[in-house]
């Protein structure tokens, strides 16, 4: 058996998931990534050292199981980065759709959780990628912003549950970040307000305190920062990175 330290990265093969698993990787940790598609994670496995597979579909309970026989060393940190699909504002959005963001986010957070247990020790993370719509509200993204709001919650739970064992709960929430989906929810969100995806990331950019989105590579720094003794402090907390997009205190 390998005793390196593992981290269980969900979510690893997007374009987010795939900087986050090579940060992690870079850091020291051996990451385990879990992904459905066995193509996309044969391709990450070749292209970074220290990686290894586990194909497991997170929106079903019998990821559970599948998470929990691959494991064979102690779980440093588990990151639930699987994202949603995008299916238009509150008024328009399906109600299935709402109901299967808060599936993949919340259930899957509890699926990866209750999958590692038996090898989560002090110092070990829970880490959750929620975002932005979670903390401001949209009329226009509802599954993002409803599932968001209940992985918050989630995330506070998950550290009172586990801070006597001296494993803590974060939650990660990022602005827009600058990748190819949030191009095509632009494409889309123009092509329906009768603007181009150019007038719409500029408008969404204005969002910013900075007039910047959010890059794969600072949330990847967030997670390697979390593996530091003093994130004990941020214990069941939520770290913002939204550039400065929230208005609301706290």
């Amino acid at each position: 058996m390998n005793q390196k330290e593992l981290a269980v990265v969900v979510g690893s093969t997007g374009a987010m998931g795939t900087v986050i698993t090579r940060r992690l990787a870079a850091a020291g940790l051996r990451v385990m990534a879990v992904a459905r598609s066995v193509d996309a994670l044969r391709s990450l496995v070749a292209s970074t050292p220290g990686v290894q597979a586990c194909v497991a579909d997170i929106s079903n309970d019998g990821a559970i199981e599948a998470i929990r026989a691959a494991i064979d060393a102690p779980v440093r940190m588990v990151v639930q980065g699987a994202g949603v699909t995008t299916a238009g504002g509150v008024l328009t959005a399906p109600t299935s759709a709402v109901v299967d963001a808060v599936n993949i986010k919340v259930g899957g957070m509890l699926r990866l959780v209750r999958a590692v247990d038996g090898h989560l020790g002090r110092g070990s993370r829970l880490v959750a990628i929620g975002g932005h719509y979670g903390f401001e509200p949209s009329a226009y993204a509802a599954t993002a912003g409803v599932a968001n709001a209940a992985l918050a919650n989630v995330v506070r739970q998950l550290s009172w549950a586990y801070g006597e064992r001296g494993v803590t709960a974060h939650l990660v929430a990022p602005g827009p970040a600058d990748t190819d989906r949030l191009r095509r929810v632009a494409a889309d969100r123009g092509a329906r307000t009768g603007n181009t995806a150019e007038a719409v990331l500029a408008e969404m950019r204005a969002e910013s305190a900075i007039g910047a989105f959010t890059t794969v590579e600072q949330i990847a720094w967030a997670m390697a920062m979390l593996l530091a003794p003093e994130a004990d402090a941020l214990a069941g907390g939520t770290l913002f990175m939204d550039a400065g997009r929230r208005k609301g205190l706290p």
